[in-house]
């Protein structure tokens, strides 16, 4: 709810084993996003911003005092991230968190041959993974982090002919898969290894800076 206290910068870098230049930034990317408020002094801390809908309408333009906040740094925190999420995910799933990764996937696995439908089917998979994290302020980092590259609505060229898209896509589903398999089996170590594999280019093993899913 508007005005509920999150926690401090020290208490979330505690809470989620994260580097200091990695919750700084995230904390300044919900800032920017006005889903957070910072509140020094005894008692202070992030707290959860009243709705602004003038912030949510001037996402696409978005920048914080002259600094352009972009989808690549977003995705940079996001992904300093998959790996927490990911083992979270793995100690605390559910038969029914179980049941609900299996329908995405195929959903995924579905919609291979439409960029769209892919793209949007990975953002609910992921969504849901988030959703059984039982770290409450990891999972809220995580989520505002993968709603604001979702509003960006930007698409990633690869510069890949058709057929290499269609490789791609498929390799991008088989991580997918992997990940999934790891979490439904409730191994943290090898979650947290799927997560990593995740976020490296299938073709140099280089972290893709842009990636958006």
């Amino acid at each position: 709810m508007p005005g509920d206290r999150i926690a401090t910068k020290d208490e979330l870098r505690q809470d989620t084993g994260l580097a200091r230049a990695t919750v700084s930034e995230a904390v300044r990317l919900l800032q920017s996003q006005g889903r957070v408020v910072v509140r020094p002094g005894p008692g202070g801390g992030l707290f959860v911003a009243p709705t602004d809908p003038v912030v949510r309408l001037g996402q696409t333009l978005l920048a914080v005092h002259s600094e352009p906040v972009t989808v690549a740094d977003a995705v940079a925190v996001r992904d300093s991230l998959e790996p927490l999420v990911a083992a979270d995910a793995a100690r605390h799933r559910s038969a029914r968190d179980i049941a609900d990764l299996r329908v995405l996937l195929d959903a995924m696995s579905d919609a291979v041959a439409d960029p769209e439908r892919f793209l949007r089917a990975n953002w609910r998979l992921h969504e849901r993974i988030a959703q059984i994290v039982a770290n409450k302020v990891l999972q809220t980092i995580y989520i505002g982090l993968a709603q604001f590259i979702q509003d960006q609505a930007l698409a990633v060229s690869h510069d890949l002919s058709p057929h290499e898209h269609a490789v791609y896509k498929q390799h991008r589903l088989h991580l997918h898969v992997d990940l999934v398999q790891a979490i439904i089996s409730g191994d943290p170590d090898q979650a947290e290894l799927a997560a990593r594999a995740h976020t490296l280019d299938y073709r140099s093993g280089a972290p893709i800076a842009a990636e958006v899913d």
